[in-house]
């Protein structure tokens, strides 16, 4: 074992720098194609960075790839994850699935208001079945499609869908992230999901109030003007019939019942396909269009190429058209690639004790109670920056804050909703993070592009360094005590 140099403050965060550099170039140069492998480089090349400063202190080449290694196994039910919810997105749209939540949905949500609809439709979900990530991929996608053929913003629609999924994981038991922040900070679950409501709640009625006005300053004048024809299209395409949305059910039924994400997509991704050989037969060998095969065959290679290619819509309509021509594994690829390079980048910066040292770093700032929660929450959101991973981002400031909690007299539970309400709810909101390439890649929205309107993800951490900065609601660890 080589001798380890401890690693400075300024080694910490030449990586950081070097990241943050290159990234504010990919995006200048390449704009909303940055993620598409320019985003990819730079991270790579930050991990360069921090693998010269690993030697530079004494790390061998297998210490560090050891640390990559376990950083992408990390990441590893998540890629399997984006595989499989690809897969799903094709087989749901060729068995007319997405497209009867969409027909059904453009005839029953108002576009006034849409967006504060949408926000609570998935908030009810997730609270449900804890799984912001099942919503996104099941109702997520229709709730933008319909929004797109209603010529409505997808990236507001994509930010009430997120802010409204977020606040359902969060608030729910079902929720892994709702039971890892207390486990790590030593907190029982139930307490912490009482003492969240102080910051979530506000948070979600400050974002629903914003989607509401905004829903009702869209200018609704020309928005109906193809919603009958796009309505036609669905209904000569696909046949849509409740019996279509047996697939969401299902799924839904499973998550309900805590069945392991990627079994869940994956099955959810095969009812879809056995659907869409019962209901969608004629249009399937129509599509593949080869007098050469066998009906049963060319059924089979339909269904096969929705899998692992997504589905090519042909309505004749443009709008539709790009909105239903989506899914397969191939369209998570260049997503897959991201977190990669994202975990990678993290692994070596906590191998190498880099990403300690930041978080020391830190811990020199704090002063109170107050200011320790605000540095949790910098810590939150940094770790989710840095490490690309929430879970990462929830463990590791955990782990190192937890005691000093203790010294400042602050009971577990303000540690716990600390974790949650920064390494949790801004995970989505950064582009190489495992959730922001999860939700941009299955609503089809950049991460840059929904960030402004994902009020609750934006709003809630804001809430809660106020609490923090005025002393309100911080439990004591000693309720008999004040807190400093």
């Amino acid at each position: 074992m080589s001798q380890h140099k401890p690693a400075s403050l300024l080694d910490a965060l030449l990586p950081v720098i070097a990241l943050i550099t290159m990234l504010m170039t990919s995006v200048y140069l390449f704009s909303s194609d940055s993620s598409s492998g320019a985003n990819q480089i730079a991270l790579i090349l930050a991990a360069c960075v921090a693998l010269v400063i690993g030697v530079k202190n004494g790390y061998t080449w297998k210490e560090m790839e050891k640390g990559i290694i376990e950083g992408i196994g990390v990441a590893t039910p998540a890629l399997l994850i984006l595989f499989a919810v690809g897969s799903l997105i094709g087989t749901w749209i060729l068995s007319g699935t997405v497209p009867t939540m969409i027909y059904y949905g453009m005839q029953v949500l108002n576009p006034e208001y849409f967006y504060a609809a949408c926000c609570v439709l998935c908030a009810l979900v997730a609270l449900s079945i804890g799984s912001s990530w099942t919503v996104a991929g099941t109702l997520g996608i229709a709730l933008v499609g319909i929004a797109g053929a209603m010529g409505l913003s997808i990236e507001i629609t994509a930010g009430a869908i997120i802010s409204g999924a977020y606040f359902g994981d969060k608030m729910s038991p079902l929720s892994d992230t709702t039971n890892l922040a207390p486990a790590v900070a030593g907190a029982d679950i139930f307490s912490h999901i009482r003492y969240m409501a102080w910051t979530t709640v506000p948070s979600i009625l400050i974002a629903l109030v914003i989607f509401f006005f905004l829903g009702l300053n869209t200018d609704t004048a020309n928005l109906n003007t193809n919603l009958t024809s796009s309505l036609n299209l669905i209904q000569e395409q696909f046949e849509p019939s409740p019996v279509l949305l047996t697939p969401l059910l299902f799924v839904l039924w499973l998550a309900y019942k805590k069945t392991p994400a990627f079994p869940t997509v994956i099955m959810g991704a095969i009812v879809g396909a056995i659907m869409a050989a019962i209901f969608q037969y004629d249009a399937i060998i129509a599509s593949i269009n080869d007098q050469s095969l066998y009906p049963a065959v060319a059924l089979l290679k339909g269904i096969w190429i929705a899998t692992f290619d997504g589905y090519t819509a042909n309505t004749g309509d443009s709008v539709l058209d790009s909105l239903l021509s989506r899914g397969g594994m191939s369209s998570m690829v260049t997503t897959v690639w991201l977190i990669l390079c994202a975990m990678a980048f993290g692994g070596v910066m906590e191998i190498t004790g880099l990403l300690a040292k930041l978080l020391e770093g830190v811990l020199k700032m704090v002063r109170s109670g107050s200011s320790l929660i605000i540095a949790t929450l910098g810590c939150g959101i940094g770790a989710n920056i840095v490490c690309g991973d929430q879970y990462i981002a929830i463990l590791l400031p955990g782990r190192m804050l937890k005691l000093e909690y203790a010294k400042q007299n602050l009971a577990s539970v303000n540690l716990s909703r600390s974790l949650e309400d920064s390494a949790t709810i801004t995970s989505p909101l950064v582009p190489w993070n495992t959730c922001g390439a999860f939700m941009a890649s299955t609503l089809g929205v950049a991460t840059l592009a929904y960030l402004p309107f994902a009020f609750f993800n934006l709003i809630c951490p804001l809430v809660s360094c106020s609490y923090a900065y005025f002393k309100f609601k911080l439990e004591p660890l000693n309720p008999e005590t004040q807190i400093a």
